[in-house]
């Protein structure tokens, strides 16, 4: 039996999450303390929600959230053996495999989102998701809708993403809706992960190759692969800002390998969602804050009793 922690992306972000992980923890509130500082901190646990949503304030808040509620489950006895993420999430990934320093992590995703917000002008990009449709399809209708367009999430089964120039994107939703394909319009600021992006990354490697990085301690399972890498960490992470998300490939790979457990952690339960569309034999279990940690501390030791 193998464990994974899957740390989740930008989009999940609530006003209040961690603050009962902060309460109760005093390994927590110093996370907290040192990481965010009193305005960010402040922003996470009271809003307001507008400006939690902004990408400079969400991504450090996820990604210190994240980091406090593993290292809770770790102090339980609950260790994974795999750690991965949805996009933003593979640095809170790297972070707890100990690649980068959290604070680190944090002073990255900071500039990341400056960089990919300052990437696209508004207006020219979006990104939709596709519900229930076949692969073969979608790739039809990229196609045929010309432009640039392309897969930004291979999220599960039932819902890819796709990524591109807003007026290839409208053109695809129109092609869908004949096909009778569900397609919905994300509310995002542009089209992340494709190839608009090349020059944003190219920006987030100079960014990167400031910090000191370091080969994971536990085995991170990549969004640009979908597999575990040995390459260097900091070109990873440039492909991955403008490279299809392989979640569901990072899944099955790691299935594959021999995990049997997955644990979602940070605030949202999409990821566990996705999680059991792609295989239902699994166990998923999803903790943001302390109850949910002590909840599935509990219900994990009932099971392997």
């Amino acid at each position: 039996m193998k464990t994974a922690f899957i740390f989740a992306g930008q989009g999940t972000q609530y006003v209040g999450m961690g603050k009962s992980l902060y309460e109760a923890s005093e390994d927590a509130a110093e996370l907290f303390d040192n990481s965010l500082g009193s305005v960010l901190k402040e922003i996470c646990f009271n809003g307001p929600e507008e400006a939690l949503r902004d990408t400079a304030n969400a991504q450090p808040c996820i990604v210190t959230c994240s980091i406090a509620a593993a290292r809770e489950l770790e102090k339980r006895g609950v260790k994974c053996d795999y750690a991965a993420g949805l996009s933003l999430g593979e640095y809170s990934a790297l972070a707890y495999a100990k690649a980068m320093t959290v604070d680190d992590a944090i002073d990255i995703v900071k500039q990341r989102g400056v960089i990919m917000s300052e990437a696209l002008s508004e207006g020219t990009s979006a990104m939709a998701a596709v519900m229930g449709a076949s692969l073969d399809m979608i790739e039809d209708v990229i196609c045929q809708a010309g432009g640039v367009l392309e897969i930004a999430n291979y999220n599960s089964p039932k819902q890819i993403v796709i990524t591109g120039e807003a007026e290839s994107l409208d053109r695809a939703i129109v092609l869908f809706k004949d096909r009778k394909v569900r397609c919905i319009k994300l509310n995002v600021s542009g089209a992340f992960h494709c190839s608009l992006l090349k020059e944003a990354g190219r920006k987030l490697r100079k960014v990167i190759d400031k910090y000191e990085l370091h080969s994971p301690e536990i085995p991170v399972v990549f969004n640009a692969s979908g597999k575990v890498e040995d390459s260097n960490l900091s070109e990873i992470l440039e492909r991955q800002i403008q490279s299809s998300v392989k979640f569901m490939q990072s899944i099955e790979y790691m299935i594959e390998e021999g995990v049997d457990t997955f644990i979602e952690i940070g605030p949202g339960r999409v990821l566990s969602g996705f999680i059991r569309q792609i295989d239902k034999n699994v166990r998923v279990f999803a903790v943001d804050g302390f109850d949910t940690i002590e909840r599935t501390v509990e219900l994990i030791n009932e099971q392997d009793r």
